[in-house]
């Protein structure tokens, strides 16, 4: 019989191959998705779309009005009604997200509602509003009942640019009592035309950039225009992870922008997972996720 041979490796060598197997195995280590939920009332519970394991980000949707001396006004289309505080049995289920290291934020703006802010001034008491009501502050009136959300993203799609700087940095110092993660949702046309005075101030730990209904930037059928845009612009931008914003489904993007999963894998993620900021993939929406998100999360 012949005798097998002992190699026996020093720690330094034997750690160090060890932590190249794991790189090798995960490729993707610490990427992950992010969805949009609340804006359809047949997309399921929050609760089950954490449970999923699909997703490492949340961001509920929308809180449509404010700023400007309006009154804030939560919409979750069919989930429940806020203004009946029906929405605060949501606490349960956004706890049971963070319970399984998922961070849940609640998105601002929107493609509709009514929202603008009107000076400096307006943005702190807007950033106060968000920090009693959703955040580690205290109110009375907290529409998501006691569970503190882990953040604010900005959907800002509607009116200007000005002012929304001024509410990163008042989010930003509630920081000294409680992390507020910011999250931005731009979109892919480079600058965006809202998000790029807030996104240059560095505070931002999330874009998930939109590279849908943007026809200058999207996939269409090639992934030239998509990729010059992430590699000259988007994977340098000033935040800690950038992400690629993608519809779940063709009908989620009715200008288009909708990329096959196979794609993806095969000819857009190699490319951009080069770069140092890649966080993953971001999606709209929950409602529109039938499967892509979990053809795709092995590969993100």
């Amino acid at each position: 019989m012949s005798k097998k041979m002992a190699y026996h490796y020093s720690q330094p060598i034997t750690l160090l191959i060890s932590l190249l197997v794991l790189t090798l195995c995960n490729p993707s280590s610490g990427a992950g998705i992010a969805i949009y939920w609340g804006q359809n009332g047949n997309e399921g519970t929050l609760a089950e779309t954490c449970a999923s394991g699909n997703y490492q980000y949340v961001n509920v949707a929308f809180l449509s009005n404010f700023g400007n001396g309006q009154t804030p006004v939560l919409n979750l289309a069919g989930h429940c009604v806020p203004s009946s505080n029906g929405c605060t049995g949501l606490s349960s289920d956004i706890q049971a997200c963070q319970g399984q290291g998922i961070k849940v934020l609640l998105s601002i703006g929107g493609g509709g509602g009514s929202y603008s802010l009107s000076s400096a001034d307006d943005a702190t008491q807007v950033a106060n509003y968000l920090w009693n009501n959703f955040l580690g502050g205290t109110s009375n009136s907290r529409p998501l009942g006691d569970a503190i959300l882990d953040g604010i993203d900005f959907d800002i799609e509607a009116g200007s640019g000005q002012f929304w700087d001024d509410l990163a940095r008042a989010l930003n110092g509630f920081s000294q009592q409680r992390k507020v993660y910011l999250s931005a949702a731009p979109q892919c046309p480079f600058p965006d035309a809202h998000l790029s005075t807030a996104i240059n101030t560095g505070l931002f730990d999330y874009v998930w950039v939109q590279f849908y209904n943007n026809p200058p930037c999207q996939y269409s059928g090639d992934a030239n225009n998509l990729l010059t845009a992430w590699n000259n612009q988007w994977s340098t931008v000033q935040a800690n992870q950038v992400f690629l914003g993608l519809p779940a489904a063709p009908e989620a993007a009715p200008s288009g922008g909708f990329i096959p999963a196979d794609v993806l894998i095969s000819q857009i993620l190699p490319s951009i997972k080069s770069s140092q900021k890649y966080g993953g993939v971001m999606l709209w929406s929950k409602f529109y996720d039938n499967g892509y998100s979990s053809s795709i999360k092995s590969a993100v």
